[in-house]
This record gives structure tokens, sequence and C-alpha cells, in this order.
């Protein structure tokens, strides 16, 4: 069973794919981002990419980095907007996993980045790797 992590950034979904066993699936797809979110057909577009992304690659669970809703380091609106439409996914599991979640993880367990790995997808594949082990 694969598990996918996301961390969303301004208008992008960064995506890392983690294996039971910690590993990193290497896919294609890297990030997908979200053009012009005033526009309902770019949102609905970027939710069919998703949308295929998720079948085309097996993916039953998602977790997601949570951003701030308030405060310094708050989410802006294009994020919220992109976390909704991955919740949206039928069939899919998603879980949203703190900050504070995903370190303390990462300290107990010491996730391995892997060279496949881009250094912009680390979060992602911490995040998918913390809600692995969280179960």
């Amino acid at each position: 069973m694969t598990l996918c992590g996301i961390e969303i950034k301004g208008s992008e979904a960064i995506i890392a794919v983690a294996a039971q066993d910690l590993t990193h699936v290497a896919l294609a797809t890297k990030k997908i981002a979200l053009e012009d979110d005033d526009e309902a057909a770019n949102v609905k577009a970027f939710a069919r990419q998703v949308a295929a992304f998720v079948r085309d690659n097996g993916i039953t669970r998602i977790a997601i980095k949570k951003r701030s809703k308030k405060g310094e380091f708050a989410g802006g609106p294009t994020t919220f907007k992109i976390e909704g439409v991955l919740q949206l996914l039928d069939g899919v599991e998603v879980t949203l996993l703190s900050p504070q979640t995903i370190n303390a993880q990462n300290k107990k367990h010491d996730f391995a980045l892997p060279a496949t790995l881009n250094k912009y997808q680390h979060e992602a594949f911490k995040t998918a790797c913390s809600a692995l082990v969280k179960k």
C-alpha cells in the first residue's frame, strides 16, 4: 500500500509517495499546479488532474501537511481551495497532519530522505511517512 504525502505551497500541491516500508515511490508527477484560481474552469481542471493522478497511481490514502488558518504563517486562500479539492476526492481517505506531528514523528523514526526526491519534496515525503507510522 502506498500513501501520498502533499505539501501545499502557494498554488501548487507538492507530491511525494511513500510505500508501507517508508521507501520513496518515484513517480513522474512531482507537483500539480492550480493556475488562476479565480476561474472556475481552472479549479475544475485542477480537480480533474488530481483525480487522474490518484486513479492512475492507485492511491487510496493522502496525508496533507496542515497550514495555519491565522497568524504570520497562515496559508493563502488558494491553498485552502487546493485542500478542499483534495478532500472531495472520491474513494480516497484524506488526513491532515500538523507540522508539529510531522516533526515529532520524524524525530522519533528519523525518516531517510532518498536521493530520488527533489529537495522541494522533502516535507511532502515526511508527511507521507508520518501518516504511515501514525496510523
